[in-house]
């Protein structure tokens, strides 16, 4: 963009092309907006003139953005809101704010914190409310990009590779992470399953027909990934999105499933379930936060954090760092 065009650009174009990015439709973002869809086409089209690329490419219900919008995006947006918090500093106080806070997290995650947020709420901010939506991927990035979410809950290996590679290379991040608990995964059974009653080999775990918890609904997880480096394989019979699920079918059947080890206790089962060491090296499960950095809501988002940081510190007390 040359520096004349700039210097007539109306600025409010930029407001609009954020929104239609976030919402990836005209129609939802004129209503964020409180603007009609004939205006937002209108301020897309001067916004087309002025950059000399379509920005947007329609694709069934919605939008799609160019490559040239994709690159554009993440600077206009953090422009924007350091200009927001420039201009409006957001000050939150626990004890007097009326807030709605988004968390993407898988149900064992949220058996496991929520609780004990709960309780925090009650105590220091009473007037806030939280909602939390289903994990539904490994990578929460495009969920928090659209504001769908505030923060995301979970263990995303290859998105905190990817933000470490962009950090070496200098490249700006737009997210910022931090780790909550580490935790282990256990092979789970009902309490008289015939391989209940000694240690699992890994012959006989690769025989068993096994159920997968699977955020994707792909019919192949990490324990198939660590399986195929050694050569071995599995039979997943059935592929379900929930962690309590999986733990109340296998109470009642001849399936192996693999959970989270704390969250054994908490589906309430635990005095049905056998649980045995997986016959293979997994590595430990890093749980972390993740959230968009400079969002709209980022002193809420601190506190969240630093309440959700005690939480942990209550709930595993034996843990590096508690």
């Amino acid at each position: 963009m040359g520096l004349l065009n700039f210097r007539s650009l109306d600025l409010n174009l930029l407001r609009v092309f954020d929104e239609v990015m976030a919402q990836r439709s005209l129609t939802r973002a004129a209503h964020r907006l409180s603007l009609s869809q004939p205006a937002v086409s209108n301020a897309m089209r001067r916004l087309r003139e002025v950059l000399g690329d379509e920005l947007l490419v329609r694709s069934g219900q919605g939008v799609e953005p160019t490559p040239r919008a994709l690159a554009l995006w993440p600077p206009v947006r953090e422009a924007l809101t350091q200009l927001q918090e420039s201009l409006a500093p957001g000050h939150f106080d626990p004890a007097t704010a009326e807030s709605t806070l988004v968390l993407a997290m898988a149900d064992a995650t949220a058996a496991t914190l929520v609780p004990a947020l709960v309780e925090s709420i009650e105590r220091e901010a009473p007037g806030v409310s939280v909602r939390v939506l289903p994990l539904t991927t490994r990578d929460p990035r495009r969920l928090l990009d659209e504001q769908a979410a505030d923060m995301a809950i979970g263990h995303f290996p290859a998105v905190l590779a990817d933000l470490t590679a962009r950090a070496q290379s200098g490249g700006g991040l737009a997210f910022e992470s931090r780790r909550l608990y580490d935790g282990e995964y256990t092979c789970v059974m009902r309490q008289d399953h015939p391989l209940a009653h000694a240690p699992l080999t890994l012959d006989a775990y690769c025989a068993a027909r096994h159920m997968l918890v699977s955020f994707s609904g792909r019919p192949f997880g990490f324990i198939d990934e660590a399986l195929a480096s050694l050569g071995r394989k599995r039979k997943v019979v059935i592929t379900v999105n929930q962690f309590f699920t999986a733990a109340r079918v296998v109470s009642g059947s001849d399936l192996l499933t693999v959970l989270p080890r704390h969250f054994v206790p908490v589906t309430g089962l635990a005095d049905v379930l056998a649980q045995r060491a997986l016959p293979l090296d997994v590595p430990p499960v890093h749980v972390d936060a993740l959230w968009r950095r400079n969002g709209p809501q980022q002193s809420a988002v601190n506190w969240l954090l630093h309440a959700l940081a005690r939480c942990v510190r209550q709930i595993f007390p034996q843990q590096p760092g508690s």
